[in-house]
């Protein structure tokens, strides 16, 4: 906390290793779990294929702590058979 200041100063971003090792995860991992949507996990820009991931690693100790690390499941696409048309 700064001087004057009543606020504590926000928890810094980490880089994916970071978390990882945070973790005792592989990367590759982590990252399959950022994708499902597990919290602490943030993604940078706005590429739909690849993206740069950051995390809190106190919100990645409760989702592993609370056992409900997934904020929900993917949802699912039904494809079906012919045209649109």
């Amino acid at each position: 906390m700064q001087p004057g200041s009543s606020l504590p100063s926000p928890e810094p971003f980490v880089s994916a290793d970071e978390a990882a090792r945070f973790l005792s995860v592989k990367r590759r991992y982590l990252l399959e779990l950022a994708r499902r949507g597990i919290r602490g996990a943030y993604p940078l820009g706005t590429g739909a294929q690849r993206r740069i991931w950051v995390f809190r690693l106190s919100e990645l100790a409760g989702a592993v702590a609370g056992r409900t690390p997934i904020h929900s499941a993917p949802t699912c696409a039904i494809l079906h058979p012919g045209s649109p048309r």
